[in-house]
């Protein structure tokens, strides 16, 4: 998330320019990475002139590009799409997305790794941070032999260099950087890397309905065990309304971050009004750093089960309108994981717009885990991409989705999760859907509505 001028304050990062240097952003052009590491402009970033009715019309006329990759030795296909919408900004219309994201296929060649990762850039020079780390840590991952067989070990060193590698480029990180939520594909296993507030989430079979499966958890100062660690290293947690004399700075309890009321707590130098950070950890901010805004990542484990049908990866510009399940209900209404990308991507849109008078950076990455003898999915199979993707036109649809996974019995709590939740330093349900019909003893047939048509 970047600049934030609403008047709904949210989980917004910044603060209207009142404490913060952050909303200085000037337009410049965005970069990815490519196949061979080709830089340059992107050229299917949405940066739309026009009125917000425009935009929101426009997500109806788009049919962008997936991806289909076998991973064989889980016996599974992962088809994927993705989408990325700049932010409408009535003062600034030019103002540059500073999210970014990746998918890289076939990790370190080989076809049972493949890595997806939403970066969202706040600050100045958000939109540089997000691209660096984005680039940076793929490549830190792709030349580490510990990828494959110790994963979390190899996120955890990769994280931490790229932060420290972000401090000694020429970018200036001081008031500027990114959070990062990564899923490694490896084998039969996700493994989930988070700092800051994106979120994953997997949509996951379960008594009669598609549930939301958390693989991730926002890192703010609402949570508990956040809150007591960045405190222990000298930040003050106080609300604006707190920090501008209109309510009591001892009182230490905000309520929940989902019902929250628009002013969340923030993080503050003992005798400054800044950097007011309202996420405990991240990559860059090297001035949020003293009070203990971190970039070691947490870091889960979570077991494929034939019950996953799906996981989702995107940044808080989804989230803050919409809940795990709401998105998880959403993407099980789309075949086409292209149609779910612009059907989220346009309501979060549209929910923004209804709330205040801008939006925030939206993107989203949807990845359907299907059979391997599925024959819907082994056209494009074969193909390994090695391009980081852009999905921005997908049409949405209202067709019945229809999955269909091997029986297993319902999952179990498959996850295990790996974190430094204590150190100061760098080093240290869904609405039900309609009933599943089991079409043999060896194949289920899941039928998935479209929910609420209009």
């Amino acid at each position: 998330m970047g600049c934030v001028q609403g008047t709904n304050r949210g989980r917004c990062r910044c603060l209207s320019c009142r404490y913060c240097c952050w909303c200085c952003c000037h337009y410049h052009p965005p970069s990815i990475s490519t196949d061979g590491a080709v830089e340059g402009a992107d050229p299917l970033r949405v940066h739309e002139i026009g009125s917000p009715r425009c935009l929101l019309r426009a997500f109806s006329n788009r049919a962008g590009p997936g991806g289909t990759v076998p991973v064989p030795s889980a016996g599974v296909c992962l088809r994927f799409a993705s989408l990325t919408q700049r932010g409408h900004y009535p003062d600034s219309l030019d103002r540059v997305n500073q999210d970014s994201f990746c998918v890289r296929t076939s990790f370190q060649a080989n076809p049972d790794l493949h890595f997806f990762g939403v970066f969202d850039g706040h600050g100045q020079f958000g939109a540089q941070c997000a691209e660096f780390v984005r680039d940076k840590l793929t490549d830190l991952l792709n030349s580490d032999a510990r990828l494959p067989d110790d994963p979390v070990m190899a996120f955890l060193s990769a994280f931490v260099a790229t932060n420290s590698a972000l401090h000694d480029s020429e970018i200036d990180d001081s008031m500027s950087g990114t959070t990062a939520i990564t899923v490694l594909v490896s084998g039969d296993t996700l493994y989930v890397a988070n700092v800051g507030d994106s979120r994953a989430v997997a949509g996951v079979w379960s008594e009669g309905s598609v549930v939301a499966q958390e693989l991730s958890i926002d890192q703010t100062p609402y949570r508990k065990d956040e809150y007591q660690r960045v405190k222990q290293c000298g930040a003050r947690v106080l609300c604006v309304d707190q920090v501008e004399g209109m309510m009591d700075p001892d009182i230490q309890s905000w309520g929940d971050e989902e019902d929250g009321n628009g002013d969340p707590p923030r993080l503050w130098v003992q005798n400054g009004m800044y950097p007011g950070t309202a996420f405990t950890r991240s990559i860059g901010d090297m001035t949020a750093e003293s009070i203990g805004v971190i970039a070691v990542p947490e870091v889960k484990t979570v077991k494929i089960t034939p019950n996953h049908l799906f996981f989702v990866i995107a940044s808080d510009g989804i989230f803050e309108f919409l809940s795990s399940h709401m998105v998880v209900d959403m993407v099980s209404r789309f075949p086409d994981p292209r149609d779910a990308c612009s059907a989220i991507t346009a309501e979060s849109y549209k929910l923004w717009l209804g709330h205040e008078n801008r939006t925030d950076d939206i993107t989203v990455i949807i990845v359907h885990i299907k059979d391997m003898e599925d024959s819907t999915y082994q056209s494009d199979s074969q193909a390994t991409l090695k391009t980081i993707q852009t999905c921005n036109n997908a049409s949405i649809s209202s067709e019945t989705v229809k999955f269909e996974r091997q029986t297993i019995s319902e999952p179990s709590n498959n996850v295990k999760s790996s974190s430094d939740s204590n150190s100061c330093s760098l080093g240290s349900a869904v609405n039900a859907c309609p009933e599943r019909t089991v079409t043999s003893p060896t194949t289920r047939s899941v039928d998935l509505n479209v929910i609420n048509p209009d």
